[in-house]
């Protein structure tokens, strides 16, 4: 018998669905479901919200779409996925001033509104999807930087993201593809 974890699915197909669900006892905790495969996430300090507002540190109740990757090459492998790749550059930043008019989307520095660091200390964005969350459709004010990405060691709570180990996020991104939908209950 194998101790190997099993893999969301056969090799290269694509999951078209991952499925966030809150985990019993911790609002700010979660269980990611890709097929067969449960995973542990962290996911907004405050919970999840159908009414999702800028700073409110809950995670959207919503179906998203996956866009593209932003990946740390300096310091993570990223496996091959369905995703477009973006590498990290130290003037990458994403806009969540909303009163700006970028508001939710990528600029560069220098950028003198407020805004996400791509290139941070500490491992989160070493891997960051993209989801379509106040993306195509944009209201100013109803959440920005809306991302999955790589959870802290102990899976502190996010800012309104899915978070899941570097591992568990390795293991998933070959399996990740345009049609793949994120969808938080």
């Amino acid at each position: 018998m194998s101790s190997r974890p099993k893999s969301p699915t056969k090799q290269g197909k694509i999951v078209a669905q991952l499925v966030v669900r809150p985990a019993p006892l911790d609002r700010r905790r979660a269980i990611l479901q890709a097929g067969s495969l449960r995973l542990p996430a962290a996911i907004g300090r405050s919970g999840r919200t159908s009414r999702k507002r800028e700073g409110d540190g809950a995670t959207p109740i919503a179906t998203m779409p996956l866009r593209f990757v932003y990946h740390r090459g300096d310091r993570m492998r990223v496996v091959a996925t369905g995703l477009p790749l973006k590498r990290v550059q130290e003037k990458m930043l994403w806009c969540d001033a909303s009163g700006h008019p970028s508001y939710n989307r990528p600029v560069t520095a220098p950028f003198r509104a407020s805004h996400e660091t791509l290139m941070r200390q500490d491992r989160l964005y070493d891997v960051c999807v993209v989801m379509d969350w106040n993306l195509q459709k944009r209201k100013r004010g109803c959440g920005s930087a809306i991302f999955f990405h790589i959870a802290h060691p102990d899976y502190a709570p996010t800012e309104g993201c899915v978070a899941i180990s570097p591992r568990d996020m390795q293991r998933l991104l070959p399996h990740l593809g345009r049609a793949t939908r994120l969808r938080v209950l």
